[in-house]
């Protein structure tokens, strides 16, 4: 678990520092095909379906790898 732990935490410092450096590199979120975005006057609704899949497929994939 402690393993598992810094490496989630490694992971998050190098987005940090890749979101800080190259700002567009995740714009992709929120704006695939599939993702909900409503507006109603001065009221925006969001519903990232098909990007959380993607990340959620991304996360088992990763979590797979380093657990063999």
């Amino acid at each position: 678990m402690a393993k598992i732990l810094i490496v989630v935490g490694i992971a998050f410092v190098v987005i940090g520092i890749i979101w800080l450096l190259f700002p567009n590199v995740f714009s992709w979120i929120g704006n695939m095909p599939g993702d909900i975005k409503h507006t109603s006057g001065n009221t925006r609704v969001y519903f990232p379906i098909v990007s959380m899949i993607v990340i959620s497929i991304v996360a088992t994939i990763l979590l797979n790898l380093f657990n063999r």
